[in-house]
């Protein structure tokens, strides 16, 4: 049967109210089922209307009331940026044009390149664009401001710029990183996307990186977005995954989007472009790449993909992917295990919301929330869509929980991108962190109560909800935020933040849980593979506790938006100061024991 807007509208508002609780000021409805068609586009006046769809969602007639669930935080983070020793300003060379290339970027990556035990950060950066560009243009990187910038951390825990010397200040637009030891030779490499090309840097183990795109076809092409590493068909080599956005050149990226008056020009929706299959690199055993993406199924040429994690979330052994796709359905690719993948996003139910709606997919991470041994999906949304929270339910279904644990009555107004699941106060359950900021950088013109600078949010899982205690946390200070990456990087045994931004200076937080008197208890595991692949990427660990409690991790550092993180797996223990078994299932399918593992503190399992 085909509705009227009119019977959308009211479908929308019912939902809301009924799961939202919200109250809604004047007459004014923000529908949840209808907000493709309402709340992304105020309506032009009739003497100026827009040539094109933009990102554009309500106006200044109301703004709901929500009613959501805070608390106070039990960790604290403190900013660190200014005494780290970073002076990296990501450039996103704004125009009037409003590419919408300018306000998606800011990548970063943690990884430990010079093998020093401690984590080093990579960011990705922007380049020259002109106010006119043909088709085909190149974005120009030549002007140091915009070279993407390697820092290395020192052993006091600042960290120096060392981008010249080691040979990655990159090319083209510049969006995601992905790191991984793809040659298997002990040593961390790194892949960056962009628009523009994408680069493979092979590290040579002396401080260098050697750009060895070209030899192993790995250069993929169009508007690549985020990127991971993972061992698909467990040959014991990684192969490569890359998301790309959408068929965008500068040439249809001129479309003017927004009210034909000054200063409201705003960025396209991807409604108004054609979508672009993502890239599955296999690696051969001669270290060169195979594009696998057709034959394995993951070509999706619908698919806008902006964000991408790895799981076994059907626990068969075999790696399966979920990509955020933008404003189209979502992508859950199982692994079957004969070298190609099943996208059973609609029949497991994570292809839309609980309403049968698109959102606008930009981070997703995978890990198991509820403690219950299978891996969940959290995926990042626009303004008045909230963000989707996916509970596996075992059976190779799904069942949308944002409403039940509180999500969404916390994230209805909010815009996020970097996310990660991560238990920041190691009290044995997985947080959820945020990094946001709006798309657009004209909303607060046309909307009263969206914001274009948006706080991070950290929601504490505190059982079967989650609670809002950002503030307390220390995250009051709005950023236009975009790529986000996780990891330990003072070593202490929690999981410390970094945020990019666009066209702004990256932010570090670090957390400050473990200098806390009476501080939870943890372990860690870094995994050596020797059959399997060096980073031991796609390994399950599982660990029991002296009362009864399991808990499980996939390792691999990807997750989030532009993102690569921490590869180490870490286990918040709570008041329990005893580890009674771990089991470590490797990406080539053999299980083996740790046994007498040492807690609050990182070990080395190295496979048998």
């Amino acid at each position: 049967m085909k509705l009227s807007l009119n019977m959308k509208v009211k479908c929308g508002y019912e939902s809301l109210r009924r799961k939202l609780k919200i109250r809604l000021v004047g007459w004014l409805i923000i529908p949840v089922c209808a907000v493709n068609l309402f709340a992304q586009q105020p309506a032009a006046p009739s003497t100026a209307r827009p040539t094109g769809r933009s990102y554009s969602e309500g106006d200044e007639r109301a703004k709901p009331i929500v009613k959501a669930a805070r608390g106070v935080s039990p960790v604290q983070f403190t900013d660190i940026t200014a005494r780290s020793g970073i002076n990296f300003r990501h450039h996103a060379s704004p125009t009037s044009q409003k590419y919408l290339l300018e306000t998606m970027g800011g990548g970063v990556a943690l990884f430990d390149y010079d093998n020093d035990g401690r984590l080093d950060m990579y960011f990705t950066n922007g380049a020259q664009l002109q106010e006119q560009m043909s088709a085909n243009a190149r974005p120009d990187k030549t002007d140091a401001r915009f070279w993407n910038r390697l820092y290395h951390q020192k052993p006091d825990g600042t960290f120096e710029d060392v981008t010249e010397r080691a040979g990655v200040r990159g090319s083209g637009y510049a969006m995601g990183a992905a790191a991984g030891d793809y040659d298997n030779d002990g040593l961390t490499d790194l892949y960056v996307t962009a628009y523009g090309g994408n680069a493979l840097y092979r590290n040579r183990g002396d401080g260098t990186f050697e750009d060895v795109t070209r030899r192993t076809n790995t250069a993929g092409g169009g508007w690549s977005t985020s990127a991971g590493w993972l061992d698909y068909d467990r040959d014991g080599r990684l192969d490569l995954f890359v998301a790309r956005y959408m068929d965008w050149d500068f040439q249809n990226g001129s479309l003017y989007c927004g009210l034909m008056k000054p200063g409201f020009r705003a960025f396209c929706h991807p409604d108004n472009f054609k979508g672009a299959g993502n890239l599955l690199f296999h690696q051969k055993p001669d270290g060169t790449f195979e594009d696998v993406s057709l034959k394995a199924g993951v070509a999706d040429a619908e698919g806008k993909g902006l964000g991408l994690a790895f799981a076994d979330f059907n626990d068969d052994g075999w790696t399966d992917i979920i990509v955020a796709n933008d404003s189209v359905r979502q992508s859950l690719y199982m692994n079957r295990g004969d070298g190609t993948f099943d996208d059973v996003a609609l029949p497991a139910g994570v292809g839309f919301d609980e309403n049968g709606k698109t959102f606008a997919g930009m981070g997703v991470d995978a890990a198991d929330y509820d403690a219950d041994g299978r891996a969940d999906i959290i995926i990042t949304a626009l303004s008045n869509e909230t963000y989707p929270l996916f509970r596996n339910n075992g059976d190779d279904s799904f069942s949308y929980t944002t409403n039940t644990t509180g999500v969404g009555q916390i994230t209805l107004l909010l815009t996020g991108w970097g996310v990660r699941f991560a238990d920041f106060d190691l009290d044995g359950m997985r947080d959820i962190f945020v990094a946001q900021g709006h798309v657009l950088d004209t909303i607060e013109k046309s909307s009263s109560y969206l914001l274009y600078k948006q706080p991070p949010l950290l929601m504490r899982n505190v059982g079967k909800t989650f609670l809002d205690v950002s503030a307390s946390a220390g995250f009051t200070v709005p950023l236009a935020a975009r790529g986000c990456a996780f990891g330990d990087i003072d070593n202490d045994g929690d999981t410390d933040i970094v945020i990019g931004t666009t066209n702004d200076a990256p932010v570090m937080f670090r957390n400050m849980f473990s200098n806390d008197a009476g501080k939870n208890h943890w372990i860690g595991f870094n995994l050596v593979g020797t059959k399997s692949n060096r980073a031991g990427i796609g390994t399950r660990v599982t660990i029991t506790d002296s009362n009864g409690r399991r808990q499980t991790a996939d390792a691999n550092t990807a997750g989030s938006y532009l993102a690569s993180n921490d590869g180490r797996i870490v286990f918040g223990l709570g008041a329990t100061a005893k580890v009674a078994s771990v089991e470590v299932r490797w990406s080539t399918g053999k299980t083996q024991k740790v046994m007498n593992p040492i807690i609050d503190q990182y070990q080395i399992v190295k496979e048998e």
